[in-house]
């Protein structure tokens, strides 16, 4: 139920009653939280769904990487076993293989760690870890926005019952729920619990 319909509703039934107005300022103040949870949840999901996004590249990048790697390590392997198949050849074309072997070697070690870039294959990793932490924070969280949201509307509308009705088994009802979506909204937020 809209603030708006709420306003009309409490128009409708007349402006008396100590009861209406103290429904009215519950219905205002869980509107205001019900808002915060609503905001809450959204960003929640956002935060995850890019969290995700970014755990999922960087995975991808530390798997590129170890392809490279093991591709550099593949070709270092057989240039030395074409050293040793060829015992005589000339000194100059030995001393060109030693040296892409040796180029192999130290491109397949900078990929497994590259401290001043944070490509090496172990930054790459806890990059992936810490983005997977920060999702999964969010997904705690984002439940917790879902049930207050829940709570609230149907706390609104039973206390927007209780107005028409004047019914105050509705309107500690409303109120119960309410609270409860207060608290919900908090631990989405905090996750106290």
């Amino acid at each position: 139920m809209e603030a708006q319909e709420t306003a009309e509703l409490i128009e409708q039934s007349g402006h008396g009653g100590h009861q209406q107005n103290r429904s009215a300022l519950t219905i205002s103040i869980l509107a205001m939280v019900l808002a915060i949870a609503s905001l809450g949840g959204s960003n929640a999901m956002k935060e995850a769904t890019q969290e995700n996004i970014l755990a999922a590249n960087a995975y991808a990048f530390y798997q590129a990487k170890n392809i490279r790697q093991t591709t550099y390590k593949l070709a270092a392997t057989d240039l030395e076993l074409q050293l040793a198949r060829e015992p005589n050849m000339n000194a100059n074309a030995k001393a060109m293989f030693e040296k892409k072997i040796e180029d192999y070697k130290k491109t397949a070690e900078r990929y497994e760690s590259e401290p001043e870039t944070k490509e090496g294959k172990k930054e790459l990793m806890l990059r992936a870890k810490e983005h997977e932490a920060t999702r999964d924070h969010a997904m705690r969280q984002d439940p917790w926005f879902d049930y207050a949201e829940g709570m609230l509307q149907i706390a609104i509308v039973l206390l927007s019952v209780s107005i028409v009705a004047s019914v105050p088994a509705l309107y500690w009802a409303g109120s119960v729920l309410g609270a409860l979506g207060f608290f919900s909204t908090l631990n989405g937020y905090f996750l106290l619990f």
